[in-house]
């Protein structure tokens, strides 16, 4: 008898080490598009058990990314189960999004966040994608629901979204981000990337925008909880100073960490567990209930 109660303790314990979130990948029309998009979502332990609904961060991939690359690379499955079970972060659902390109590598053609002619990415963001998440999955459809964060093009894409919709994200996260225009990149890799994405990015520059920003526009950034980190041997750094020095001057609170490290996966996988701390502690729900 006693073996037998050994046993089940033995396999209750195995229960629990490894119950966790899991990932499910789905794709949806987009009619601005006009093509069928991609998306992976990472789903907390307990959704299929529970009715309750749950804070949505949006993950956002690089360049030559795809909706799967938090996934494979960045171990989002496993980071984040580890989050929750140490009591750092509230239950959350990850929404990782597609901006891959059509051509070698997924860069080329189509890649990216912005609008551009014939592809309006960002209007299908915020008209169709984030509407459609809201509509499948029980998430807290609410500002104070919402955070965004992404790696390189995505941290730069997540900077970008944040600024253009204050109102539906309570944070912002940019890990490597390319947060300013970097004329290096225009000038060595021009014929790798597609220069329709490289202009893309020269007209959304974040730094930009702060400097034609209106006083009610700054206003509003103020709503939005601000956190940038790069790594010192990035080639990003600049851009990154550059943001965190004009969010200053116009009296934006942000938070800013320079690590050791390069434009890598090693570098986003240590911070994704800074991006969902960051997006929606632990304390927060405690401090609602």
């Amino acid at each position: 008898m006693r073996r037998v109660f050994l046993v089940i303790c033995a396999v209750m314990s195995a229960m629990v080490v490894f119950a966790g979130g899991r990932i499910e990948r789905g794709s949806m029309k987009s009619e601005i598009l006009g093509v069928e998009k991609p998306y992976t979502v990472y789903l907390p332990e307990g959704y299929d058990a529970t009715k309750d609904n749950y804070p949505v961060l949006y993950l956002l991939h690089g360049a030559k990314g795809t909706c799967e690359s938090w996934v494979k690379d960045g171990d989002v499955q496993r980071i984040a189960d580890e989050a929750v079970a140490a009591g750092d972060v509230r239950n959350m659902i990850i929404v990782m999004p597609d901006a891959r390109g059509t051509g070698d590598y997924f860069a080329g053609p189509k890649m990216g966040y912005f609008n551009v002619k014939g592809w309006a990415y960002e209007d299908f963001f915020f008209q169709e994608f984030l509407p459609y998440i809201d509509g499948k999955y029980r998430t807290i459809a609410t500002k104070e629901g919402r955070a965004i964060a992404g790696l390189s093009m995505g941290g730069g894409g997540a900077t970008v979204y944040a600024q253009h919709h204050p109102e539906l994200f309570a944070a912002c996260y940019s890990t490597s981000g390319r947060l300013a225009m970097d004329y290096k990149l225009v000038q060595t890799k021009r014929e790798y990337y597609d220069v329709v994405w490289l202009w893309s990015i020269a007209v959304t520059s974040p730094v930009e925008f702060l400097s034609h920003a209106t006083p009610e526009q700054l206003a509003t950034l103020r709503t939005v909880r601000w956190m940038l980190d790069c790594g010192d041997d990035d080639r990003l750094v600049e851009t990154n100073l550059d943001f965190f020095a004009e969010m200053r001057r116009v009296d934006v609170p942000v938070e800013f960490r320079i690590r050791d490290g390069k434009h890598n996966w090693v570098f986003w996988r240590e911070s994704l567990p800074q991006i969902l701390r960051f997006s929606f502690p632990k304390q927060q729900e405690s401090a609602k209930q």
